[in-house]
């Protein structure tokens, strides 16, 4: 059970599931047995489209297209004003990189971003979800492979991204999993445990561990 607007925070060990649940939620793949609800509604009673609407999933395997990042980043909502655009890029701190490219915000990126480090595609990720403004967050934080000053400013993005709204995380960072409402302790694709951190340190050896 997530709690609507809150961040809750799934761990375990690699290959545990966690990924799985969170592809669930948008109907990557369907489910074999079981229900899920949003608003004690199926996901399976409305379209793919309208579920999906309502959905951001930032992840470390950003899709991004070979053309501006302009394109890229209001290709979450077509809709969207100078401003708006100006503030997604602003709180993501995608503004930093974005400055200093030729042709900056007009500047085209190369086949799924190609010209860029993985910092910087996360980056676009967020103003992506920043600007499509959607009720729900799915979060892998994985930036195993960003440095220190990078992961920071990511983590700062997130938080702008997440206030108030419902997020579920995949979470490796022990600050994440502090900040989070809720956690739930995945091992072989069943919950072993949940709670806070507090708890979890005692009721759980694996999230202990």
């Amino acid at each position: 059970n997530i709690p609507g607007g809150k961040m809750t925070a799934l761990v375990g060990h690699s290959g545990a599931g966690k990924s799985t649940i969170l592809n669930l939620i948008p109907r990557f793949y369907n489910i074999t047995g079981g229900d899920i609800k949003i608003d004690n509604q199926s996901i399976y009673d409305s379209t793919i489209y309208s579920l999906r609407k309502g959905i951001s999933l930032v992840s470390q395997d950003t899709t991004l297209f070979d053309d501006t990042i302009r394109n890229n980043i209001t290709y979450a909502n077509s809709d969207a004003s100078n401003y708006e655009i100006e503030e997604a890029i602003k709180y993501s701190f995608a503004n930093e990189f974005i400055e200093k490219l030729p042709n900056k915000i007009d500047t085209i990126i190369g086949e799924n971003g190609v010209k860029l480090s993985g910092g910087e595609k996360q980056r676009l990720s967020i103003a992506r979800a920043i600007l499509k403004k959607s009720p729900i967050i799915l979060l892998d934080e994985a930036t195993s492979s960003l440095d220190a000053d990078t992961e920071n400013k990511i983590q700062k993005a997130i938080s702008f991204l997440t206030k108030g709204r419902t997020t579920i995380v995949i979470a490796h960072r022990l600050s994440t999993i502090l900040n989070s409402d809720k956690i739930y302790v995945i091992d072989h694709g069943k919950v072993v445990g949940e709670g806070i951190h507090e708890e979890l340190l005692k009721s759980s050896d694996i999230y202990k561990n």
